[in-house]
């Protein structure tokens, strides 16, 4: 089974509301083309209504990079799924590697962070993956399985699986210019929906989609996502650039009608 490709833009904490408008016209033109693909962009919060007035009526959908788990209350500095979705937001990161490390969110918090996207509505992307130390320690599964475990435990087929989306980020990866091979990504692929037939069952198992982020772009593009468990990209400094982006789109549409093709 070939799933639709989820390609998505993570701009982190880069663009001004002007980049984003800049950013934004180029990949429009190019989305129109790509109906093969689902393609998400995740601006800064202070762009979010500036991108959503911009994709309205195209292709694009519009996510945000986190939120909190309460719906409202004395939490400064957060922001709730019920804002995010007011705001157009379909899609939310959770568990990015960088939440993890930077700012000390657990497994038990992603935990919290994933129910409240489904009571919500939002369909949240949940980032998984290893370090380069616990890679070399052979970790690799441990650590994800540990991961996957906590962070989708109050999960049930009930909360409409199909909205989920599993993105495998190896850390050591992430804005190092190295990147999985594509046999090394496969497998992880391969184990983590090997662990949602377990967990969920085999139907809603091949109805998720397992991402790909670390350093993808255009020249590896193609290659990873021809892997019959990786559908799509989370693609960090690559999304920066409309050329890099729109091309990596094109690489996974290809893949998607190449998938189309050898089925037919």
């Amino acid at each position: 089974m070939k799933r639709r490709p989820l390609v998505a833009g993570n701009w982190k904490m880069n663009g001004t509301i002007q980049e984003a408008r800049q950013l934004v016209e180029g990949i429009l033109r190019a989305s129109r083309k790509l109906a093969e693909v689902e393609i998400v962009l995740f601006p800064p919060f202070t762009a979010l209504a500036e991108v959503r007035d911009r994709i309205q009526g195209s292709p694009l959908l519009l996510g945000a990079q986190n939120m909190h788990w309460e719906e409202k209350g004395a939490y400064t500095g957060e922001v709730s799924g019920g804002m995010l979705k007011e705001l157009g937001c379909r899609y939310v990161i959770i568990g990015h590697s960088e939440r993890r490390a930077l700012f000390g969110e657990t497994d038990e918090s992603v935990q919290k962070k994933i129910s409240a996207v489904f009571r919500t509505g939002l369909s949240p992307i949940l980032c998984v993956g290893e370090t380069l130390q616990q890679r070399e320690a052979n970790q690799t599964w441990k650590v994800i399985e540990r991961q996957l475990e906590i962070g989708l435990d109050k999960a049930k087929a009930a909360d409409s699986m199909n909205r989920l989306v599993i993105a495998y980020e190896p850390v050591w990866a992430i804005g190092t210019g190295r990147n999985a091979t594509p046999a090394q990504a496969q497998e992880v692929h391969a184990l983590i929906r090997s662990w949602l037939d377990k967990r969920f069952g085999k139907t809603e198992a091949d109805s998720i989609r397992i991402q790909y982020g670390g350093s993808v772009k255009p020249d590896n593009a193609a290659e990873l996502m021809s892997q019959a468990d990786v559908d799509g990209a989370l693609v960090g400094g690559a999304s920066l650039d409309t050329t890099s982006f729109t091309a990596i789109a094109e690489a996974a549409a290809l893949q998607r009608k190449g998938a189309s093709c050898s089925t037919d």
